[in-house]
């Protein structure tokens, strides 16, 4: 797996998926929708995978030695680092936007403790689209990423009108009043093993289709 991994790295990372890191960096832009900056990393990964494609890494995978099911999880691994890592980012970056913007986001959902357990499930929506429909057939990846990005983009549509339409989710979910943190923290654990039960599927089954595959 190490050795899979460092392929990744080397072979299919590219020099774009580190710049969408620093996207994070929106985060301090007044009134924007922040939820957009997890985009980046979802076109990133869609980036990686073309690159994959071009340089038949899959076809060249397969020739290995190594189980099907071992180069997605190579994949796999590669992915959640990134998503992990661009969360991990993020966060000073919304901990300066509290200090910047005390009054909060007029635009949608406050950078706050919830909006992380949001990210989770964009991500979590992302990979289990993405790649369910991308290793059916890895010569495909324009149609999963547009299907993909349809999921993503209804969850931040819910959760930016929410801020408007419920007075629930904008006096206890959007709110920075630290009084009611223990809501957005279940957020946030909602999120991250929904993020966790939906990536593992999204694995299961795209090891499993990619397994049935043959050049």
């Amino acid at each position: 797996m190490k050795n899979l991994l460092y392929k990744e790295l080397r072979l299919v990372l590219q020099p774009v998926n580190i710049m969408f890191l620093a996207f994070s960096a929106m985060l301090l832009i007044p009134s924007y929708p922040y939820l957009i900056v997890f985009f980046y990393v979802c076109l990133g990964i869609f980036l990686m995978s073309i690159t994959a494609r071009e340089n038949k890494d899959d076809y060249y995978s397969m020739m290995l030695p190594i189980p099907k099911r071992d180069t997605v999880k190579a994949r796999f691994l590669m992915v959640i680092f990134l998503e992990i890592l661009q969360l991990v980012i993020a966060i000073p970056f919304a901990v300066l936007n509290h200090k910047l913007f005390p009054s909060g986001n007029e635009a949608g959902i406050n950078a706050n403790i919830a909006f992380f357990g949001f990210a989770f499930i964009i991500f979590g929506v992302f990979n289990l689209i993405f790649f369910t429909m991308h290793y059916k057939n890895t010569s495909k990846v324009g149609i999963p990423f547009l299907v993909a990005c349809i999921g993503v983009g209804i969850v931040i549509m819910a959760v930016e009108s929410a801020s408007y339409v419920f007075p629930f989710f904008h006096d206890y979910i959007k709110t920075m009043v630290p009084g009611f943190l223990g809501y957005q923290f279940a957020i946030l654990a909602a999120g991250a093993v929904l993020y966790a039960l939906l990536t593992f599927v999204a694995y299961k089954k795209s090891a499993t289709a990619f397994e049935r595959m043959d050049f």
